[in-house]
């Protein structure tokens, strides 16, 4: 069975997908168990990779390859490394965790749970796949269960939120499409392997562009083929100008979705360009890495905070605050120092940890006022002491608090910038600042003050609530001070990925 360990956990959800959709549409309990039970062995799978994964090798493992559509070149290829592992350990957590934070869901529960399980499946082909064509598949059969997901169980505008989202991801799909066949056609031989395509990567700086002549700029192929696959995975991140939709969809989708939306799908953008256009395209990656990651990281740390500031939501705060935080991984994607890159991915992980907090502790709250309105609560620490403390510490981890997982990954990204592009860097760092004001603004007025006598008796929260919380509070803490529990694992492939950009620096 470890010889197949990918196979099993990428399509275990999806034989439960089939199982909840032979379950009576009325067993409502049954169905939501069923669904948990079938995101354990992924989870457990997980937990078994980070125990035998080899820290010290670059290299691919635990890779599964079986010729699929021979015609074309096409296999089943699935494998992880440094870059990948981390997002399998955090998609299988998120998953498990959401499944239980959708108990509340009783409109269409079996639709629901069979369209998250599905989605599951989705999300973990993306972070496994090492053959293009297969990737694609997976990154496209996410942008169903998810369009249904918001469009059906979401909020007063969820059409429009769902339609939103559904355009922008496939206008990015679509970029990404002609990247990928650009590419299968320019190597010699045609081929959808991402491990051979890197290996052929010198040939495309040598490629004469058959269109409008991009050399003008100095662009070739390369540079092309980078930018229409950016604009794919930067609408995901999201980066701007991309972002518009990120805070509709946050604002109309369930509370769980919200979760696997900013823990998951956000990381799936800068997990493609660490995946594909740095060691396929470098030449292309040094020459657009300061503009299109560094610069527009740094606009994103501002921008989302200032943003975030703004708003009366705080389900709409917590949103833009992920833009804000994106931008810390681009800013670290773009130095091509060992600090920044490891800081960057350590920063994906870290994201998806405290954020899926923050909107679960939302989730908490709405679910007993039924309204997300900032300005409408006041001293709830008073009637929610244990909520008020878990909130506090998510708050504290956003806002880069030392001792909080939050606070290693953005100094890492901070050091590495300052190496490489120290305006960057201290625009970055007035972005902690910028983040502690409106964290800090939010706590004052939603949980500290007189008691709104309106809220006076809200439920504390709940134990099931508290089981999704705990797992990720604890390792909010753990990874605050002992940080290579993650960076041991990331640190060789990140090193050997930075040397393949580094000779291409001019």
């Amino acid at each position: 069975m470890t010889d197949n360990v990918l196979t099993y956990m990428t399509f275990f959800p999806l034989a439960g997908m089939i199982v909840v959709l032979l379950l009576p549409s009325d067993r409502h309990n049954l169905i939501r168990w069923v669904s948990a039970l079938f995101t354990v062995p992924p989870l457990l799978g997980a937990v078994w990779l980070y125990g035998n994964f080899d820290r010290a090798n670059a290299g691919l493992q635990f890779i599964e390859k079986i010729p699929w559509i021979p015609a074309y070149n096409i296999d089943y290829f699935v494998g992880v490394d440094g870059i990948s592992i981390s997002m399998v350990l955090l998609t299988a957590l998120l998953s498990f965790l959401c499944i239980f934070a959708s108990w509340g869901i009783d409109k269409g529960v079996k639709g629901y749970f069979a369209l998250f399980l599905l989605l599951d499946t989705g999300m973990m082909g993306v972070f496994v796949a090492l053959d293009f064509f297969l990737f694609y598949i997976f990154w496209e059969l996410m942008l169903l269960p998810m369009y249904f997901l918001i469009g059906i169980w979401g909020g007063p505008r969820r059409e429009y939120a769902a339609i939103k989202f559904f355009l922008y991801t496939l206008f990015g799909s679509v970029l990404m499409l002609l990247a990928i066949l650009a590419l299968y056609f320019t190597g010699d031989p045609h081929t959808f392997d991402m491990t051979k395509l890197i290996a052929q990567s010198d040939q495309y700086g040598i490629v004469p562009l058959p269109f409008w002549p991009f050399d003008q700029w100095g662009w070739g192929f390369q540079h092309v083929v980078w930018m229409a696959l950016f604009i794919g995975f930067a609408i995901k991140i999201p980066a701007f100008p991309f972002h518009t939709w990120l805070p509709d969809a946050h604002v109309e989708a369930p509370t769980a979705i919200s979760v696997i939306l900013a823990g998951v799908l956000l990381k799936m953008g800068a997990y493609g360009i660490l995946r594909i256009n740095f060691p396929m395209l470098p030449q292309a990656t040094a020459d657009l890495a300061y503009w299109f990651l560094g610069a527009l990281g740094a606009w994103n740390i501002i921008y989302g905070a200032l943003c975030a500031m703004a708003q009366k939501d705080l389900k709409k705060l917590v949103a833009y605050s992920s833009v804000s935080h994106m931008g810390y991984v681009m800013l670290g994607m773009a130095t091509f120092t060992t600090q920044g890159i490891n800081g960057a991915v350590l920063q994906m992980f870290n994201h998806g940890t405290i954020t899926g907090m923050l909107f679960l502790l939302v989730g908490v709250i709405y679910d007993r006022a039924h309204h997300r309105e900032i300005e409408g609560f006041g001293g709830l620490a008073a009637s929610m002491p244990v909520y008020t403390g878990v909130t506090a510490l998510a708050f504290f981890a956003s806002m880069g608090l030392p001792g909080l997982s939050g606070f290693i990954s953005e100094v890492l990204v901070l050091l590495g910038a300052w190496q490489k592009y120290p305006l960057l860097a201290v625009l970055g760092a007035s972005g902690v600042i910028l983040t502690a004001g409106y964290l800090l603004w939010t706590i004052q007025r939603v949980y500290l003050g007189p008691t709104n006598e309106k809220y006076k008796a809200l439920p504390e929260i709940n134990g099931r609530e508290l089981f999704t919380l705990i797992p990720l509070g604890i390792i909010v803490v753990v990874l605050g001070v002992y940080p290579h529990a993650v960076l041991d694992l990331l640190r060789a492939s990140l090193d050997q990925l930075n040397q393949v950009i580094i000779p291409h620096l001019s």
